[in-house]
């Protein structure tokens, strides 16, 4: 897998590659073409849906495709906490009829649900912003032939791709 930040559309390539050899081969009766190419679009497949994908170490994101890091804003772990303290409060509340622990709970709550929300938010568009940033830095320095810079830049974008697909994933949970 390509480590460079064009996984997506290798991905792509790698699957009309497939396709085109797998016809190829249905065309001249030669199985293991055909075969060569049903994996190869296998592969590509594989290759697509790790591009999209991010594991949540707890406050850490990782990308599995590059194996970048990104540590997630702190709020977003405050913020779940205070949801979770909130309804917490809200749920004892109810059940002992107390109306201003209840109520205190529904706002932490929303306070809670406001702080990961721009969490989520601000590390999203970090993320996009170091996956630019990254990319067109690698552009640069391998116009240069600067290997060390391709290789700071990349490392850039990655941890940007990270970062937002965390986020991402995160936003997903709570839709």
């Amino acid at each position: 897998m390509s480590n460079n930040g064009a996984s997506t559309l290798k991905s792509y390539v790698d699957s009309a590659t497939g396709m085109v050899q797998s016809a190829i081969g249905a065309v001249t009766g030669n199985p293991s073409t055909k075969a060569e190419g049903k994996s190869a679009q296998e592969k590509a497949a594989a290759e697509h849906d790790a591009s999209h994908t991010t594991a949540k170490l707890g406050p850490i994101s990782v990308d599995p495709a590059t194996g970048a890091t990104a540590k997630d804003r702190e709020q977003r772990a405050t913020g779940s906490w205070d949801q979770t303290v909130g309804s917490a409060k809200e749920s004892l509340g109810n059940l002992i009829g107390n109306e201003n622990l209840r109520k205190e709970g529904v706002d932490q709550n929303l306070r809670g649900k406001g702080a990961e929300a721009e969490g989520q938010l601000k590390d999203f568009g970090e993320g996009v912003a170091d996956r630019v940033q990254g990319a067109a830095g690698k552009v640069a320095a391998a116009a240069t032939g600067d290997r060390s810079g391709e290789a700071k830049w990349t490392q850039i974008h990655d941890e940007g791709k990270a970062k937002q697909r965390g986020a991402e994933v995160d936003m997903q949970k709570r839709a």
